[in-house]
C-alpha cells in the first residue's frame, strides 16, 4: 500500500508538475491537439461503397459524438503485383501523390476534407514512409530508391511479402518522399500525419520531415511507436502509440497478472512527461483484424478500459464501428462492411467521455499544468482509481478491473470535496464518505 502511495506522488504528481518546457516550436497553433480524439475511419469497410462520398455522410453523426480528428486510412493507390487477397493492403502503395480508385476521386477526398472542416474536424491521414508495394511507380522511375539484397532484388519487409522497403540513406528519396506529403498538405488541406511504422524509419528522417512540410502549416503527428521503447522519436512526434500498455492490459485480464504492474507501467509513462503525448486505445485496424475485438481481449473490463483511454493523460483513439459496437473481426484484404444498426448503443457513452475530455481542463493531454495521482484504495489489487486536477478542476476516475464485485474505499487525502457524475448526473460529496460497491465491469467518472 505504501509502495503505491510513494509511486502515485512522485511518478505522477509530482512529474507532471515540473516537466520541462520542451514543447516543439511549432506547436502553438495547434492548441486544439491537448483537447482532441481520434476516430480512425477504415474506409473500406466503413459503408457498402466504401467512398469517401459515401462516409461523407456519416460525419454529421461523428460529430455529434464528440469526435474531433478523423483519421484516414492510407487513401493511396493499391499496388497489384504480389498483393495479399482481392484488394489488397492499403499499406502497399503504388503512388504516393494519387488517390485509391476504390474510394472516389482527389476531388472527392477534398470535397469530403473541406466538409470535415466545415463540420469543425481535423483530419489527418496515415503515412506509409517505411515501405511501397512492388509496382509503386518509383520502382519503374527511381529504382535506387529502395533497399536492394545481394541479388539485387528490392528488399522485402520483415514479415510482410507484399512491400518492399526504402532505402533512407538515399537524399533525393527522402526529398521525394517530403513533396509527396507536401502534396498532401498543400492540395488538401489537411491537419496531420499518422506516421505507420514511425520507428522502421530513422528518426533523423522525421527530424527533417516535420520543419520542412510544416513550412506549408503547423501539422499534428501521430507516430506508430511506443515512447518507452524509442524514446529519440517522441522529441519529433505530438502523440505516439502505447503499445506496451495495450499488451500488457490483455495479458493482466487473460492471464490474470497482477494489476499493480499495470500501474507501474503508468508510472513509467507519466515519467517520459508532457512534451509528447500517448495515445490510448483498446482497438485499431491491426488489432481488430489479427488479435481480435476488445471484447475479445478485454471481456469484462472492456468498458472500464474504454474509460480509461478517454481520461489518462494524452489523447484517445476510437476505431470504425466501437460505437456499434462491432463485435466482429473484420478482414484486411477483402471487403467486409461493418455491420451497422441504428441504435449506435455505444454512442452516448463515447460521447459522455469524449465532450468531457474536450471541456475539463483537468484532462488536457500533454499538458503540465495537470497533475494525475493514483489514488490508494483497500482493493487495490482489484480496482484502478485516479484523480486529475488543473487548478479549480478536478476529474475522478475509478474502474472495476476484477472480474467480480467488489466493495471498497478509497483511502486518499487527494480526494475531496463535492462532484458531479459526468453519466447519471448525481451528486457526491466525498467529505461524507469514499465507500463504493462496484459490480462486475463498473466503472465511475466525476468532475468538481
Amino acid at each position: 500500500m505504501k509502495k503505491l502511495i510513494l509511486l502515485a506522488i512522485i511518478g505522477l504528481g509530482i512529474v507532471s508538475c515540473t516537466t520541462q518546457n520542451t514543447t516543439h516550436t511549432m506547436d502553438l497553433p495547434k492548441e486544439w491537439k491537448h483537447t482532441t480524439n481520434i476516430y480512425e475511419v477504415n474506409v473500406r469497410q466503413y459503408t457498402q461503397e466504401g467512398t469517401f462520398k459515401a462516409f461523407e455522410k456519416e460525419m454529421p453523426r461523428l460529430k455529434k459524438m464528440g469526435v474531433r480528428t478523423l483519421w484516414f486510412m492510407p487513401v493511396t493507390p493499391i499496388a497489384q503485383q504480389n498483393k495479399k487477397g482481392s484488394l489488397g493492403s492499403p499499406y502497399a502503395a503504388s503512388d504516393y501523390t494519387s488517390v485509391n480508385p476504390e474510394f472516389g476521386t482527389l476531388n472527392d477526398f477534398k470535397h469530403m476534407v473541406n466538409e470535415a472542416h466545415r463540420l469543425g474536424f481535423k483530419v489527418i491521414i496515415d503515412w506509409v514512409a517505411n515501405h511501397t508495394g512492388w509496382d509503386h511507380i518509383w520502382t519503374k522511375t527511381h529504382p535506387e530508391f529502395y533497399l536492394k539484397d545481394a541479388d539485387g532484388k528490392f528488399h522485402i519487409a520483415s514479415g510482410m511479402d507484399d512491400i518492399i522497403e526504402l532505402d533512407y540513406k538515399n537524399k533525393e528519396m527522402r526529398l521525394a518522399m517530403i513533396d509527396a506529403m507536401k502534396f498532401w498538405v498543400k492540395e488538401t488541406g489537411i491537419d496531420g500525419f499518422r506516421c505507420d511504422l514511425a520507428s522502421w524509419v530513422e528518426v533523423d528522417f522525421w527530424e527533417q520531415a516535420r520543419p520542412e512540410v510544416e513550412k506549408v502549416k503547423p501539422l499534428f503527428w501521430l507516430g506508430e511507436f511506443d515512447e518507452l521503447e524509442s524514446p529519440e522519436y517522441g522529441k519529433v512526434f505530438d502523440a505516439s502509440y502505447s503499445w506496451k500498455w495495450m499488451h500488457k492490459s490483455a495479458d493482466y485480464y487473460k492471464k490474470n497478472e497482477p494489476l499493480q504492474e499495470l500501474k507501474d507501467l503508468l508510472v513509467q509513462y507519466s515519467n517520459i512527461g508532457d512534451s509528447s503525448m500517448r495515445a490510448w486505445f483498446t482497438s485499431n485496424h491491426d488489432e481488430n483484424s489479427w488479435n481480435g475485438t476488445e471484447y475479445e481481449k478485454y471481456g469484462a473490463i472492456t468498458k472500464p478500459m474504454a474509460v480509461f483511454s478517454a481520461t489518462w493523460n494524452g489523447v484517445p483513439l476510437l476505431y470504425s464501428g466501437q460505437e456499434l459496437p462491432n463485435m466482429k473481426r473484420l478482414e484486411f484484404f477483402e471487403k467486409d462492411v461493418i455491420k451497422w444498426t441504428n441504435t449506435y448503443q455505444m454512442t452516448e457513452f463515447y460521447k459522455t467521455l469524449l465532450d468531457l475530455k474536450s471541456s475539463n481542463p483537468a484532462l488536457r493531454g500533454g499538458d503540465a499544468n495537470v497533475s494525475t495521482y493514483l489514488l490508494n484504495t483497500t482493493a487495490n489489487d482489484k480496482i484502478l482509481a485516479y484523480i486529475r486536477k488543473n487548478g479549480k478542476d478536478e476529474v475522478l476516475v475509478v474502474l472495476n478491473m476484477s472480474k467480480e464485485p467488489v466493495n471498497f474505499t478509497i483511502e486518499d487525502q487527494n480526494l475531496s470535496g463535492a462532484f458531479r457524475n459526468v453519466f447519471d448526473r448525481t451528486k457526491r460529496d466525498f467529505d461524507s464518505g469514499k465507500d463504493f460497491a462496484f459490480k462486475v465491469s463498473d466503472y465511475t467518472v466525476f468532475e468538481k
